[in-house]
C-alpha cells in the first residue's frame, strides 16, 4: 500500500543535507521525488566521508526514496527538460543562495508561469533578505550564529561548544518537510500553490526558543530567571560505564535515593523538600554520584527501573543497533544496495495504520534514472542518446 503522500510529485534541486533530507522524508512517505543533479560530480555530498561504490553514507542517509536525473541547467535544452518536470510537479525544493535561481531562470516567477499551483520551496542559511542573506554557511557556522554554540558552552570555562551532529541542517529539514506538507494540505483544499521560505536561522530560533532562549522571553522587571533545563543534564560515572538519570518529581528523587542504597537521604533536612533539594543540589549530586560509582551499569539500570526513575546507560551506536528495544521496534533494517552493497538504514520513524511509509527506492547512483525519466517526458531513444552526446543530460557510465 502506498504512503500518505502517494501521488505527490516533487522536484528536488537541493544539495548537501537540509534540502535533500527534507525531500527524502517526503519520499519515504510516498511522494515521487526526482532529484536533479549537475552532470559529473552531482551533489557534492555523494563524495564526502565514509562510503562505498562512490556513494557516501551521509548521502545515502538523506537521499533514498528518490530518482536521480543528471541535468545541465545552464543549457537551454537542459532547462527545457527541467521545465517539463516542473509542469508535472506539485513541489519544487531548492537551496541555492539567494539570486542564483534568477540567473538560472528557475526562480518562482518563471516556474509559476509553467505550473501556477506549484509549491515553490526556498531554503537558505539566513533568509532571503537582510545583510547576511547571501552569506555562505554550513552547519557549524549556523551553530555559532543561532545560539547553539552558546547554549552548549562549557559551564566551567564558558567556552562555546558544538552539538557534534549536523543538528541545524537536520532540524531545518524536519521543519521544511512539515511546512511543505502544510502547503500541500492548503493546496488540496483550495487548488492554490504558494512560496514556502525557510531559513536555517529561523528554524533554529524556533527550535531553541522554549528552553535554550528562556532568558530572552520575558521583558521588563520581575522575571524569575532559572537555570536552563540542560544544566541538569549530567552523566553518572559507574564502575564500568556511564548512565543518565533524570529525577524530576519528588517521588523520583526519593526513588533515586533508594536505588543508590541511600534511603537515609530521604530524611536528610538538606534534601527532604523540593526547595531544600534545589538549594543543596550540588551536595545531593555529589553524594548520589559517590554512591552510584559503586554500581555497575547493569546494577544501576536495574535498580532505577525498580524505582520507576528514568534512567539509561550511555550506549555506543553499535549497542543501540543491537538493543532489544531497537530490535522490537524494527527501527534498523538491512538492505542490499546495487552499488554500496549490504548496508543498514533507519526505517521511516512514523508509522501510519492505513498508509504505511516504506522505503520503495534505495539511494540512486548519479543519473541512474535519467533515461527512464526522459522517456516518461516523451523523449524517444534517439532523442535521449542525442541529449547525452551533447552533454545536456548524464547517465551512469
Amino acid at each position: 500500500m502506498a504512503g500518505p503522500l502517494a501521488g505527490v510529485k516533487v522536484v528536488d534541486c537541493s544539495a548537501y543535507i537540509t534540502g535533500p533530507f527534507a525531500g527524502m522524508i517526503l519520499g519515504d512517505q510516498g511522494a515521487d521525488v526526482t532529484k536533479v543533479e549537475p552532470i559529473g560530480i552531482g551533489d557534492f555530498m555523494r563524495h564526502l566521508g565514509t562510503g562505498r561504490g562512490g556513494i557516501s553514507t551521509v548521502f545515502a542517509g538523506t537521499n533514498r526514496s528518490k530518482r536521480s536525473i543528471a541535468l545541465n541547467l545552464r543549457d537551454d535544452d537542459g532547462r527545457d527538460i527541467f521545465l517539463k518536470l516542473i509542469a508535472e510537479a506539485d513541489v519544487f525544493i531548492q537551496n541555492f543562495r539567494p539570486g542564483v535561481v534568477k540567473r538560472l531562470g528557475i526562480d518562482e516567477e518563471s516556474l509559476r508561469e509553467i505550473k501556477p499551483d506549484l509549491i515553490y520551496t526556498s531554503i537558505s542559511a539566513f533568509g532571503q533578505h537582510g545583510p547576511w542573506s547571501t552569506k555562505p554557511a554550513y552547519d557549524h557556522v549556523l551553530q555559532a550564529a543561532t545560539g547553539f554554540a552558546h547554549v552548549q558552552r562549557n559551564k566551567d570555562t564558558d567556552e562555546p561548544g558544538f552539538v557534534l551532529q549536523t543538528v541545524v541542517d537536520k532540524l531545518t529539514a524536519l521543519t521544511v518537510s512539515q511546512a511543505i506538507t502544510a502547503a500541500l494540505f492548503y493546496k488540496a483544499n483550495t487548488g492554490e500553490g504558494q512560496h514556502v521560505e525557510m531559513s536555517m536561522l529561523g528554524a533554529s530560533l524556533q527550535f531553541l526558543w522554549p528552553d535554550g532562549m528562556r532568558g530572552e522571553v520575558l521583558l521588563g522587571d520581575g522575571a524569575d530567571i532559572k537555570p536552563l533545563i540542560a544544566d541538569t543534564y549530567r552523566f553518572v560515572t559507574l564502575k564500568d560505564g556511564y548512565a543518565v538519570i533524570a529525577a524530576i518529581t519528588p517521588d523520583q528523587v526519593h526513588g533515586t535515593m533508594r536505588a543508590i542504597g541511600r534511603p537515609d537521604m530521604i530524611e536528610d533536612e538538606r534534601f527532604s523538600t523540593v526547595q531544600a533539594l534545589i538549594e543543596n543540589l550540588d551536595e545531593f549530586e555529589e553524594e548520589a554520584a559517590a554512591a552510584a560509582a559503586e554500581l555497575t551499569v547493569e546494577e544501576c539500570v536495574a535498580a532505577f527501573e525498580r524505582e520507576d526513575v528514568p534512567c539509561s546507560p550511555v550506549m555506543s551506536p553499535a549497542e543501540i543497533i543491537e538493543h532489544p528495544q531497537t530490535e522490537a521496534q524494527d527501527f534498523i533494517r538491512e538492505v542490499d544496495h546495487p552499488v554500496m552493497g549490504r548496508m543498514r538504514q533507519a526505517r521511516p520513524p512514523a508509522t501510519f495504520s492505513r498508509t504505511p511509509a516504506e522505503v520503495e527506492r534505495q539511494v540512486p547512483a548519479l543519473g541512474a534514472d535519467t533515461e527512464a525519466i526522459l522517456s516518461e517526458l516523451g523523449f524517444g531513444d534517439e532523442a535521449v542518446r542525442d541529449l547525452i552526446a551533447k552533454g545536456v543530460v548524464g547517465k551512469i557510465a
